[in-house]
């Protein structure tokens, strides 16, 4: 008797240090995913067959599991200062993942992490070196509730450097906002902080620079209301294709690689515009970034109804200074910018919207 109360508390004194976290378990967390992550793409490159493509995309890496596992280990312990780069690559990570609740609405996976990731970079923090990544990952997240923290940080932080990275995520955020010349004129503002505190700064390999210099290109060139660059390239087959091609259509320019695991939702989406606005001057145009071979492969296959510029190489993607896929810009005849964000319901409305003009 006193052997078997001996063993279950020692293993439950081993259940709560495994619940409590260790940054050995946050890095083998996201060593684990992220070579789970590179061998799939590797099959998904290397595969010689469309059915033999959808299969191995069947068995995309469980993303969802891995962040909710790196939440296990770090939720515990937010108040350390070992959780600030793991709770950014959770925050990437998550971006994207969405769950219906039991009335049906779509919501973050992981929304109270993020919150709760927040609430305590403000409270323990503030003071720290290391919160560029995490500055930047509220940018991937895309959440408008991060706007605040950001904010603080670049007001607040001792570290000059790290006010810089702020500021250079609130005029990315700000970005998907407003087009308001007073948002444009904040935008500037913290562009310039940025470049002048942090333009040697690397983020994931990108130097702070750089990616101010993306979007000052950006709202010079690819904002709302603007003529959108024109694209030459080839498609799968090789040949020639120009995005001036459909002058006098409504395009729903479509940057996506089956990489990021949307495929199917993509192709559902572009099928349901492709069917409601038959007969009319109306053609989604791909820009995609799969090996040439495995566009080939989902085109025979009858999946990819509309045309695609190949890219593998992000040299068009580039050009629109694209970071996040999938990434959508609608354009009108002349190709004048109406929208750019993610593939979804609001690019169906504008669409139909300028149509009707």
């Amino acid at each position: 008797m006193r052997f078997s109360l001996l063993l279950l508390s020692v293993l439950a004194g081993t259940v709560i240090s495994s619940l409590a976290g260790t940054p050995q378990q946050a890095d083998g967390v996201r060593r684990l995913y992220e070579a789970d992550f590179k061998q799939w793409v590797l099959r998904l490159q290397v595969a010689s067959t469309s059915e033999e493509r959808q299969k191995i995309a069947a068995e995309r890496p469980d993303t969802a599991a891995a962040a909710k596992r790196m939440w296990a280990v770090i939720q515990p312990n937010l108040a350390e200062a070992w959780t600030v780069e793991p709770a950014a690559w959770l925050l990437r990570l998550s971006s994207g993942l969405v769950v219906q609740d039991e009335t049906g609405a779509v919501k973050p996976l992981l929304a109270g992490a993020a919150q709760a990731i927040r609430e305590a970079a403000v409270k323990h923090h503030l003071a720290s070196k290391d919160l560029a990544p995490l500055c930047m990952a509220m940018v991937a997240a895309n959440d408008p509730n991060s706007l605040p923290l950001l904010e603080k940080i670049e007001q607040e932080s001792p570290e000059k450097k790290v006010q810089g990275v702020a500021a250079l995520a609130i005029a990315m955020l700000l970005k998907d906002l407003s087009d308001e010349p007073e948002v444009m004129r904040r935008r500037l503002t913290m562009l310039r902080k940025a470049i002048i505190e942090s333009s040697d700064v690397e983020i994931n390999g990108v130097s702070v620079a750089k990616m101010a210099e993306d979007e000052l290109y950006i709202i010079r060139f690819l904002s709302k209301g603007r003529e959108a660059p024109d694209l030459v390239g080839t498609d799968s087959g090789g040949r020639p294709m120009r995005l001036s091609d459909h002058k006098g259509k409504v395009v729903v320019l479509l940057f996506w690689r089956s990489e990021e695991g949307s495929t199917d939702q993509i192709i559902e989406l572009a099928q349901q515009m492709s069917e409601r606005f038959a007969g009319k001057p109306f053609e989604i145009v791909g820009v995609n970034r799969d090996p040439q071979v495995a566009l080939r492969q989902l085109q025979a296959g009858g999946q990819i109804a509309w045309p695609n510029f190949s890219d593998p190489g992000n040299k068009l993607g580039g050009e629109f200074r694209v970071a996040v896929w999938p990434l959508v810009y609608v354009l009108d005849g002349d190709r004048k910018i109406h929208y750019v964000g993610p593939m979804g319901s609001f690019v169906e409305l504008t669409a139909a919207a300028v149509l009707e003009q």
